[in-house]
């Protein structure tokens, strides 16, 4: 996902070949020079809450009463003006650790088009599907407005907060920092689990200077400028006071965390896709894991600070814009497959004890028509909510 995009799997792919090659992608370094002229011209938009936002409540799905299912692939709301009363959707398992989510229209570019009522629409159907969310950046309100939407449905979802750092514009990590403060002295910190500072900007900061060693000297100067922000991260939230210690930590690719950055964190959030690495999906789903536990379990482990990693994105395409990216090598991109990976992966994962968040909620139009490719298409749902033709897993979540 990406708020602005917070995230880029389309930068994640090229940096995998770029790896390979040893060549710096044109691509990657294209689609940083998109994201900080897109942060520039961001705004924070207060959050103006009040009752008669509750009537506008379309619902979907989650904590609710009733167990009658849709055939729009979410819930209708029972009580148009108590958004905690919806229908939930009997096909809809709480059986995923976590979900990568933006709440739509969560992009300065796009005039921060999101809505207190679209958001609870989607979290009444993500608490269906699990107990916790990440969000990639805090632009366009949407910290206040998920925690709002929680807030009003009463479910049980905790929130890795999100402030997406931008190279070359100290301004977007500090518009962030403030709007995150404000909505924790808001609501608290109840229902947040942590703050993410930077999302793949290891990533795009060593490509984008030429290079793909996370550790070189060369890296060491961008994990300056993310070291610096999670410090004053730490800052705010050491003078707001708080009722319990909140978690900073960092989102990378999984092959670009720096030691530095790794020594600054509490916890790290590792993208780590097999349809990068041209794997069949029948490999997909060992891949993954073996993958994150070689690349960052255990070099975390031996850390002093011992930070916890998670999976922070990991799933699979179900199309593709064009026919010439339908496939990656070993890999095409379709819903069989999509189903063939949560059935190897999710409860597999969840016995095994390893943290992960299912990537992704719904297909991003608008990333389709920016990157093209796949990048549009890896919900479980469709744009419009309706879930895709898959039996999701019914087992227990950690």
């Amino acid at each position: 996902m990406s708020d602005v995009h917070y995230q880029s799997l389309d930068m994640q792919n090229a940096a995998e070949k770029q790896a390979k090659s040893g060549k710096p992608s044109p691509k990657v370094i294209g689609s940083i020079v998109g994201l900080i002229v897109l942060i520039a011209i961001g705004v924070t938009v207060g959050v103006i809450v009040s009752k008669n936002n509750s009537k506008e409540h379309k619902s979907t799905a989650s904590s609710g009463s009733s167990n009658s299912s849709t055939s729009g692939g979410g819930s209708s709301t029972t009580n148009p003006n108590d958004p905690s009363v919806f229908t939930k959707d009997e096909r809809l398992h709480r059986s995923f650790y976590g979900m990568a989510y933006t709440p739509e229209g969560s992009l300065p570019d796009y005039g921060c088009s999101n809505s207190l009522a679209g958001v609870i629409k989607d979290i009444q159907l993500l608490s269906q599907l699990t107990g916790r969310i990440r969000l990639y950046g805090a632009d366009c309100n949407q910290t206040a407005l998920v925690l709002e939407a929680i807030k009003q449905t009463k479910v049980d979802m905790q929130v890795f907060i999100g402030n997406y750092v931008v190279e070359g514009d100290p301004t977007a990590y500090e518009r962030q920092r403030d709007v995150i403060k404000s909505a924790l002295q808001t609501y608290g910190v109840d229902h947040v689990a942590g703050i993410t500072v930077g999302n793949e900007f290891m990533l795009n900061y060593v490509v984008g200077h030429n290079s793909n060693d996370a550790n070189s000297a060369i890296a060491d100067e961008g994990a300056a400028i993310l070291t610096a922000n999670i410090a004053d991260t730490r800052s705010m939230l050491a003078s707001l006071n708080l009722p319990k210690a909140i978690p900073v930590g960092n989102s990378d690719a999984g092959s670009y965390f720096n030691k530095q950055v790794m020594l600054a964190i509490d916890y790290g959030l590792s993208n780590v896709h097999a349809w990068f690495a041209n794997t069949t999906i029948d490999a997909a789903s060992s891949w993954v894991t073996t993958f994150f536990e070689e690349t960052n379990v255990a070099p975390a482990a031996l850390l002093p600070n011992k930070p916890k990693m998670y999976i922070a994105e990991t799933g699979w395409p179900t199309d593709s814009k064009d026919i010439s990216n339908k496939n990656n090598g070993a890999a095409d991109a379709s819903v069989p497959n999509l189903q063939i990976f949560i059935d190897k992966f999710v409860c597999q994962a969840n016995t095994a004890g390893i943290p992960y968040f299912f990537f992704e909620f719904v297909d991003e139009e608008w990333k389709d028509i920016k990157y093209g490719g796949v990048e549009g298409h890896w919900g479980i749902f469709n744009k419009d909510r309706t879930l895709k033709s898959l039996t999701l897993p019914d087992c227990s979540s950690p």
